[in-house]
């Protein structure tokens, strides 16, 4: 592996700034997390959906898809759950600097991570919102069968059940999912970006 003095920081001949006049707003990651089956890509998908038919530069980074290529060797341990997260917001960070904005759907269940990601990106660049929904919810839910098999520990290590989930102290934006419908929930995000000024 080469030396890290070997390895210089060569910067982009458009800056994320023309970026985003370019595109006429700002970039930025909405870190959407949760437990399984809160809705974290439900609403990030919908949200984005909303924002492209609004002429804004998006994308989704979702944890199921991104496991199937860049992190098809993590598992899910401790060790690489924090791996997975770690290049997560680093993808997202470059996203975020060819001025789009970009959605994370990750269960992301450590405070710690979360917080690595944020400090990767600048001041209002990185927006926790944190989709809060009971456990019963969730395994009445369960869209994939995995608390099912989680609780036969078919799954081990599965959040919620026997791994922690740590909820966020102070998350930019609390959407209650088991009490709100999609549609009311992409609405609260669409108020919270522009009260912002991010959009």
């Amino acid at each position: 592996m080469a030396s890290d003095r070997n390895i210089v920081w060569h910067d982009a001949s458009v800056s994320k700034e023309e970026q985003q006049e370019r595109n006429g707003h700002k970039s930025f990651v909405l870190w959407f997390t949760g437990l399984s089956g809160s809705g974290k890509s439900t609403l990030a998908n919908a949200l984005t959906r909303k924002l492209f038919e609004n002429d804004k530069k998006v994308y989704v980074l979702d944890g199921d898809n991104i496991r199937h290529g860049l992190n098809k060797d993590l598992g899910f341990n401790d060790d690489d759950r924090k791996e997975n997260i770690r290049r997560i917001g680093e993808v997202a960070k470059l996203f975020v600097d060819a001025g789009h904005v970009v959605s994370t759907a990750f269960i992301s269940p450590f405070r710690e991570d979360r917080d690595t990601v944020r400090e990767l990106l600048g001041e209002s660049e990185f927006l926790e919102v944190y989709v809060k929904c009971n456990l019963d919810t969730c395994e009445q839910r369960d869209p994939k069968g995995l608390y099912k098999k989680a609780r036969k520990g078919e799954i081990p290590n599965f959040t919620g059940i026997d791994s922690p989930y740590e909820e966020p102290e102070n998350p930019e934006i609390v959407v209650e999912s088991d009490s709100q419908n999609v549609e009311e929930s992409v609405e609260q995000l669409l108020r919270e970006l522009k009260k912002r000024d991010l959009i």
